[in-house]
């Protein structure tokens, strides 16, 4: 083989072992630049999982009582198995899920960033000795890995959503069940590829492919597995939630999000136009943070649109494997259609097009990058996640307007806002009800820093310091009599 096709591979990892679907059924996977098929991946279920289940809680107390820096020593093996094949890796990405290469390539990086976070922050994963009340006792608090955990993973960012979820749970002793998802499925498969080269033992790492709902259904209905983390739509996690009750596991959600984008008067204009194109179409404006909804003050509201149209309607559209493409297609037809709905809407109640909306002359998936002026909050993207390539943007007047205008949704994952304002800062943190928010910068994620939301947007953190905190249990422990 060679290339990016070393690390696609069309099994089920279970139990150290690549095997196909009992049924021997098969999905294709299909590259969205092209239409074609790329491969295929078992069409798997409860069998499957149970199995996977089964090897994972085997596994499970001799990884945890692995020494802490045989852990870390894996770690950073894995973490250098990224890096050194980087180039494959992001090209596979790219592929299956569309996005231009450079995106691929960061992509693959930062998930090799979160597993030497976590490597380093598993060193830190500390008690306490608590003073006692009473005098003859000590109070010992002490911190252990939870169990099997499951783990489902979107499409739109297939490699670094394992990553963050992968790299704290084998830090501190767990096993794993994944499923990726169907429309981008090899690049969570690599994850088990490269667990394997690096030496995990057998049945720490497992990986399934196939029916959301027989896979997820099993991983939420085995006792074994004791904590689920998922990221995707709210609805399904809140479903997940829900089936999580019957044998009470730890759960972590990152679901939809609704960002607002706010440009004050008093901000830098080039780079607030500049972190508009960052956050809104990176990945073709298929992330749960970008900007949804671009808050502009009056004053500032004709130039910054003026700029924003001139730069959306640059960006290079094509196959992501092509040199100088900045936007690649949307995930399926499904997507485009979404994106359709929304300026129908916009346009219906008032919103005029100031560049782009429609599907792209490439055909496909393909669609233009697009800019409607004249948004309200009556219009269906004022509270509905848009997931493509489109930036509304509405004018306000003032502080505490554009500040309950973006709290009027349920999510609360992401927002931004440009000002030079240090005391307004600090009245939008207090103020702004996000789990995230991007001060003078559109792009915020990093290993170092808690990802996650609140509201409807999901609970529990990824990265940070608190990154290791939902894949352990804590124990107290009253020592008497000394």
């Amino acid at each position: 083989m060679g290339g990016y096709k070393t690390w696609l591979r069309e099994g089920n990892y279970i139990a150290g072992a690549w095997v196909n679907a009992d049924s021997g059924e098969t999905i294709d996977v299909t590259n969205p630049a092209t239409g074609d098929v790329i491969g295929t991946i078992p069409k798997s279920g409860t069998a499957e999982t149970a199995r996977a289940i089964d090897a994972a809680s085997a596994a499970f107390p001799d990884f945890a009582a692995t020494d802490l820096m045989s852990r870390v020593s894996l770690l950073w093996k894995l973490h250098d198995a990224l890096m050194d094949n980087q180039a494959d890796l992001a090209k596979l990405l790219t592929v299956e899920m569309g996005k231009p290469l450079p995106e691929a390539m960061g992509e693959i990086a930062i998930g090799a960033q979160y597993v030497r976070w976590f490597a380093e922050e598993a060193r830190r994963a500390k008690g306490e000795i608590v003073p006692p009340g009473v005098n003859g006792r000590r109070i010992l608090v002490t911190r252990h890995p939870v169990g099997v955990v499951g783990m489902i993973t979107p499409w739109n960012f297939p490699s670094s959503m394992l990553a963050r979820k992968l790299a704290p749970a084998l830090s501190v002793g767990c096993t794993v069940v994944a499923k990726p998802a169907t429309q981008t499925p090899y690049s969570g498969l690599a994850w088990a590829a490269l667990a394997e080269e690096v030496g995990y033992p057998k049945g720490v790492v497992n990986i399934v492919t196939g029916s959301a709902s027989q896979i997820g259904g099993e991983i939420m209905a085995r006792p074994e597995v004791r904590k689920v983390t998922f990221t995707g739509s709210t609805e399904i996690g809140k479903l997940l939630i829900r089936q999580s009750a019957d044998t009470v596991k730890k759960v972590s959600m990152e679901l939809g999000g609704n960002a607002p984008f706010i440009v004050f008067d008093d901000a830098d204009l080039d780079a607030a136009v500049e972190g508009a194109m960052v956050s809104k179409f990176r990945n073709a404006g298929q992330t749960c943070v970008c900007a949804n909804r671009l808050y502009v003050q009056a004053g500032i509201h004709d130039a910054f649109v003026a700029k924003l149209a001139e730069k959306t309607a640059a960006l290079k559209v094509g196959d992501g494997t092509q040199g100088g493409v900045e936007q690649g297609p949307m995930v399926d037809m499904q997507a485009v259609e979404k994106v359709e709905e929304f300026v129908s809407d916009a346009r219906a109640k008032g919103g005029e097009v100031a560049v782009g909306g429609s599907r792209h002359a490439l055909g496909g998936s393909f669609f233009e990058p697009t800019v409607i002026t004249g948004a309200t909050q009556d219009m269906m993207f004022a509270t509905d996640e848009i997931f493509g390539p489109l930036a509304p943007v509405f004018k306000f007047e003032t502080e505490a307007e554009v500040i309950a205008m973006a709290n009027a949704t349920e999510f609360g994952l992401a927002c931004y806002a440009y000002t030079s304002d240090i005391a307004r800062v600090f009245r939008l943190n207090e103020g702004l009800e996000y789990g995230m928010i991007g001060i003078n910068s559109g792009l915020i994620t990093t290993p170092e820093a808690p990802f996650g939301g609140v509201k409807e947007s999901g609970m529990g953190k990824e990265g940070g310091s608190q990154g290791l905190d939902d894949y352990l249990d804590t124990k107290y422990v009253c020592i008497d009599g000394l």
